[in-house]
Formats: C-alpha cells, sequence, structure tokens
C-alpha cells in the first residue's frame, strides 16, 4: 500500500470518528431541528447555496485566476457543511441543535441541489460539468449520515456508555487527523506554493470573508446562530469538493491543492473572525477574571 492510500485511510477515518462522536453527544430532535425550522432552513439555504456559488461564479469570470482555482471555487461553493465544522463550531459557542442540524439538512439537500448548480453552472458558462444525485449520496451516506446515525442510535440504545466513549473517540479522531494532514500538507506544498500569486491568496480571501459575511447576515439576531452559519458558509466540505472537481475535470491536478490552500486561508480568517465577535458572555468572564487579578 502506497503511503498516500494510507494517509487518505486515516485521514477519512479521522472523519467518520469525529462525526460517530458527533452522533453519540446528539438527539434525534438535534438532526432533525432545521427541517422543523423551515425559516432558518430557507435563510441558510441561500446564504450556502445561492450567494457564495454567484459569487464564485462572479470571481471566476471576472479575475484571471488560475484554472484550478476557479475549479476549486466553484466546487467549495457547491459543497455542503463539512463533518468537522460542527466540533468548531460547538467550541466557538454555537447552538447544538442548530449546528447539528444545520450539518445534516446540507447533507440531505446536496443530493439535489449539486447535480442542479452544476447544471446552471454548465449553462451560463458554456463549459460541461456533471455529478450525478447518486454519487453525491453515496459521498454524504459515507461522510456524514452512516457515522452520524450511528452515533444517533448507540445514544438511544446505549446512553450511558455513548457518553462515556463519546470523549476517548474524539481525541482518538483528532490525533488521526493531525497524523493524516501533516503528510498531506508537506507533500503537497509545492504545487500549493505554485498557486500563491496572480492574486489567488486575496481572492481566496474574498471568498472566505464574503462566506462569513453572508452567514452573519442571513441570520436574526441570535449571535450563536451568527457564528455557526458564518462558518458553514465560508467553510465547505474538501472531500466533496474534490470529487466534484476530479469528476469534471480529471487533468488538472492542481485543484486538490487549490483547496487545500482555500481551507488554509479560510482557517486563519475564521479564527481572526471569531477572536473579534467572542460573545458578551466570554468577554465579561474575561473582565472579571482580570479584575480579581
Amino acid at each position: 500500500m502506497k503511503l498516500t492510500e494510507l494517509v487518505l485511510i486515516v485521514l477519512k477515518m479521522s472523519i467518520s470518528l469525529s462525526v460517530l462522536e458527533l452522533g453519540l453527544r446528539a438527539t434525534l430532535a438535534d438532526a432533525t431541528s432545521q427541517f422543523r425550522r423551515p425559516v432558518d432552513l430557507a435563510l441558510a439555504f441561500l446564504s450556502m447555496n445561492v450567494v457564495m456559488p454567484l459569487f464564485a461564479m462572479a470571481l471566476a469570470v471576472t479575475f484571471n485566476l488560475y484554472p484550478a482555482v476557479k475549479i476549486a471555487l466553484v466546487a467549495l461553493s457547491v459543497s455542503p457543511v463539512p463533518p468537522l465544522l460542527p466540533q468548531k463550531a460547538l467550541k466557538k459557542g454555537g447552538r447544538e441543535d442548530y449546528t447539528i442540524g444545520l450539518l445534516v439538512a446540507m447533507a440531505l439537500l446536496a443530493i439535489v441541489v449539486i447535480p442542479i448548480t452544476m447544471e446552471i453552472f454548465q449553462r451560463l458558462l458554456g463549459v460541461s460539468l456533471d455529478m450525478s444525485p447518486r454519487s453525491v449520496a453515496v459521498l454524504v451516506v459515507k461522510t456524514i449520515m452512516a457515522p452520524l446515525l450511528l452515533g444517533l442510535v448507540a445514544r438511544k440504545v446505549i446512553p450511558t456508555e455513548a457518553e462515556r466513549v463519546a470523549k476517548s473517540i474524539g481525541v482518538i479522531a483528532s490525533v488521526l487527523l493531525a497524523v493524516g494532514v501533516v503528510p498531506v500538507l508537506f507533500a503537497s506544498a509545492r504545487n500549493i506554493f505554485s498557486l500563491i500569486g496572480n492574486g489567488t491568496i486575496l481572492v481566496l480571501a474574498g471568498f472566505a470573508v464574503v462566506g462569513l459575511i453572508s452567514g452573519h447576515s442571513f441570520v436574526g439576531p441570535d449571535s450563536d446562530k451568527k457564528r455557526v452559519l458564518s462558518l458553514a458558509t465560508s467553510s465547505r466540505h474538501p472531500g466533496i469538493a474534490a470529487a466534484i472537481a476530479q469528476a469534471n475535470f480529471p487533468n488538472q491536478k492542481l485543484v486538490i491543492p487549490a483547496i487545500s490552500l482555500y481551507l488554509i486561508v479560510s482557517a486563519i480568517i475564521a479564527t481572526l473572525f471569531s477572536a473579534r465577535s467572542k460573545p458578551k458572555e466570554n468577554l465579561a468572564d474575561e473582565n472579571e477574571n482580570q479584575l480579581a487579578a
């Protein structure tokens, strides 16, 4: 077995275990929350699946970017919530029911949304694009739905044991993620650096910023929801984005490095954004601690 194949297996295991941990801590009510709140779902859909694809298409048409970067932007713009987002969002103070519900709803909608959006892109851009509902469904089930449902069932059947093992599974998932990501970034470093220039960083940063602003704007006054939808709109499922790109442009070998570069840029911007939008209660706690000191 080649090293790259082993690394991919480790990364897939990490993602599956992270979603499994989420399921072990969640409830069925959390997973279906968005379908019981149609207004929230519609606003999230507009932010993620209307604003961002239109913006990605505008960037691809307006700027003289590397083809791989254009493809990465379009593929990312139609991809659902990444499996690791709930962990990040919950740590930032996001509501559990909204966060998990958004993951499930957008994953299921992606089965229909991605093929339709690709058809629209094809007609507007005059480029041959395709992604069948079946292929999207397989990815969604493997990376999100199957481990999440397994966790939900385990929590329902053996709640005490599920709660006990959830933390250990989360630790294992984090270790596997670190073990898998480092070799990928090291091996792809040269290709990633080759994409820097020609306005690539500014465009990727702009895409991430617009995603954060869009998510922040398409929610009511609930600050917890704003944080979650902002992160969800700016960060997308890299595995599905890569699958879309490879299915339509198999000869573009720099698409995966372009997606990796976006993940790095968006992570930095999201960190800065989160630091500037700390919950008021956290700031109050910090001030009290400083006064006490």
